[in-house]
């Protein structure tokens, strides 16, 4: 078996190349002393950015990997066709306990698919989700599913909350995450029958659930774990993206309008910078694949170094806490 700390890094499969992924690894190693780290690719093109980047690390491997799953290929495909690729090569080390996670910024139906395929599904789970933390007032909160499961019963969100309470816990260190199902009204009398059955599961259940959630309050600190299906999940992950893109190029409209408005902006560059921090989404990348009998953690396929860095270090996290075993417990103690 491999080392409690090693995680494996499908380095191949990003948007920007393998050079972002060697970079972060070298910046994760020198913040965990314990990290051992798989650079899974090319071993020709990996070794020389090794060389350059990064030097003589012990804890830094590479297995070499001869296929690279890209984004426009099927899920069944990348399984089928590609089982030589990093990505794949990547999940495998999991499998076989030589790491104990697997981060790629590859193809997310591809990543889904192949994860599933290679580790299987807890039990007691239906359907892998996709969860990430997004910013909140209150500092974060974690939301899924963000595009995994287009449609979802009422026992899968009620899975998907059990899920989402054990992530929150370990990433943000709250003892009993406050839990919302994403609905058209914060009401009882509101939603379909799917939503309304779910919360009937969570009221009776040990979990600390507070009840609907509206869109409009998902930034508003009502919930520290947001549930609902991949079609709607992703909707509203796409809609905030694009809503922080919008406030950017407006603040920055503002700001250069005039040599005034110039020298307002100059006057209120702390604030601006300490917004400019606050809304990096790099801050916030690294999506857990749940439910899967393994930590996979899917980065953003544009990620530069720094957010692939925090990619690892959600990795890092949930092997500490072996996240996958704390599921399985919960939802045995639940089913009792």
């Amino acid at each position: 078996m491999g080392s409690i700390s090693t995680i494996s890094l499908d380095a191949m499969s990003g948007d920007l190349g393998a050079e972002v992924v060697v970079r972060a690894a070298n910046a994760s190693l020198q913040e965990h002393t314990d990290l051992k780290l798989i650079l899974v690719g090319d071993q020709r093109e990996l070794e020389g950015l090794v060389t350059r980047i990064v030097g003589d690390e012990p804890r830094l491997e590479i297995v070499h990997a001869s296929e690279i799953v890209e984004m426009s290929d099927a899920p069944a495909d990348a399984i089928r066709k590609k089982k030589n690729s990093s990505m794949r090569v990547a999940i495998d080390l999991v499998k076989s306990g030589d790491a104990r996670a697997c981060v790629s910024a590859g193809n997310t139906g591809a990543l889904m698919a192949t994860a599933k395929f290679v580790l299987k599904m807890l039990p007691g789970i239906d359907r892998p989700a996709i969860i990430a933390e997004l910013p909140s007032t209150g500092g974060s909160l974690h939301m899924l599913d963000l595009g995994a499961n287009t449609a979802c019963t009422a026992e899968q969100l009620f899975q998907f909350s059990v899920m989402g309470s054990i992530v929150s816990a370990d990433i943000a260190g709250i003892d009993a995450p406050r839990i919302a199902l994403l609905n058209i009204g914060a009401e009882d009398t509101k939603g379909n029958h799917t939503v309304k059955d779910a919360a009937a599961m969570l009221n009776a259940s040990a979990l600390n659930y507070v009840g609907f959630i509206e869109g409009n309050n998902l930034f508003s600190a009502i919930a520290d774990v947001v549930v609902t299906d991949g079609f709607s999940g992703n909707i509203a992950l796409k809609a905030m993206e694009g809503m922080v893109g919008l406030m950017k190029h407006n603040m920055k409209q503002a700001f250069t309008r005039n040599w005034f408005a110039k020298l307002q902006a100059l006057l209120a560059r702390p604030v601006l910078s300490r917004l400019a921090v606050d809304t990096d989404s790099r801050n916030y990348n690294g999506a857990t694949l749940v439910g899967l009998n393994g930590i996979v953690i899917k980065s953003h396929g544009s990620a530069d170094s720094y957010a692939f860095q925090h990619a690892i270090q959600t990795a890092v996290v949930e092997v500490r806490d072996n996240v996958p075993q704390q599921i399985g417990s919960l939802l045995q103690r639940e089913a009792a």
